[in-house]
This record gives structure tokens, sequence and C-alpha cells, in this order.
């Protein structure tokens, strides 16, 4: 740790944006599209919606828009357009939508102080103003709340867990371990259950 708050912030953010990204590593195009949840949870929408999230919470809310063109928040868009990517959309204009979105949302939190004032947009009139402080740590919890939907989604595509590929922050074990692992748990719940 640091003892500069915007630095512990920003490290904060930085390692979640760094495990959200590198869930895409080694997997396939069908692998990253995949909708894995029944309300379609896939990874290469998790990088899109928090791209989306960062340019409007560190961009438009303190007065610095990206100047991005995001045209699935368009009234013809169809519904949770940010949540997944069109076939025409690859995963390096995703990526590099997210990379571009991090510059534009390090340059507002170097350019203001963590006091500074904003309005976001899309919030009630009587609760949108917000200081870059609140914003920062809202955008922490976003995006370390969707790397753990893309742990989880990683999981059951691959087995892959973890912030990053040498780090996966789960027990050691072989497949039979895992296995008799996860038929423990399920004994367990069947007996609470009844």
């Amino acid at each position: 740790m640091t003892t500069e708050p915007k630095a512990d912030l920003h490290r904060y953010l930085q390692a979640a944006r760094d495990a959200l990204v590198w869930k895409l590593d080694g997997l396939s195009e069908y692998d990253i599209r995949r909708p894995l949840t029944p309300t379609g949870t896939n990874l290469l929408g998790l990088i899109k919606h928090v791209a989306s999230c960062e340019l409007g919470y560190l961009g438009d809310t303190f007065g610095r828009p990206s100047g991005e063109p995001l045209p699935w928040f368009d009234d013809d868009a169809s519904v949770n357009a940010d949540m997944w990517a069109t076939a025409d959309e690859s995963r390096d204009d995703i990526v590099g939508l997210y990379h571009r979105a991090w510059a534009h949302s390090d340059a507002t939190i170097n350019a203001l102080p963590l006091d500074a004032i904003g309005h976001v947009p899309h919030w009630p009139e009587d609760r949108n103003e917000v200081t870059l402080h609140h914003i920062v740590i809202r955008m922490i919890g976003e995006t370390h709340r969707h790397a753990g939907h893309a742990d989880i989604v990683r999981e059951l595509i691959d087995g892959a867990t973890g912030l990053w590929l040498d780090n996966n922050a789960v027990a050691l074990g072989d497949k039979t371990w895992w296995e008799n692992y996860r038929n423990q748990l399920e004994q367990t719940a069947r007996e609470a259950g009844r």
C-alpha cells in the first residue's frame, strides 16, 4: 500500500481490469462469446459492459466525455446490447475500447481531486451529485464484481480460475480431488436440504 489514496484506489481498479481481460487469454472467438448462464453472461460482453461503465462514470459524470461512439446505447439498440459483442465486433475491438476507457478514466482520476463533484446523467436529479472518490470506489466494485462473474464463466469453459494465470487462488488438487470435493459438497447440501 502507498500513502497516496488515489494510487491505492487506482491499484485496486487496475487489478480488477487486468483480471477481467486475462480471462480471454487462450480462448476461441466462440468461447469468449458463449452465454454460459440463463441471463447470457459471457466474457467479451462483461468487458464491453465495464468499458462502457468506465467511459460514463469516469468521463461524462465529470464533464469529460471520451468521444468514443457507444452505439449500443442508442434508442434503437437491442436490450442489454452492452452485455454482448456482435459478430462484427472483434475481441480486438472490445479490448481496445476497454484499454482506451482505462486511459480516459486514468486521465480523469489524475486530473481531478478525489473531492471533485460530478453528476451522473442517468441518475435521478435529487441524488446524481457524486464525488470522484465515490465513483472510483463504485468502479472498483463494479469491475471486481464482473471479474468474479468472468472467473466463474472461465472456469465453466476450461477450468482456469484466479486473478491471473499463475495465481489461481484455489486449493491444489487434481481432477479426481476436485470431483470428490464437489461430490462432498453436493452430499452436504442434500443432507442440509432434508
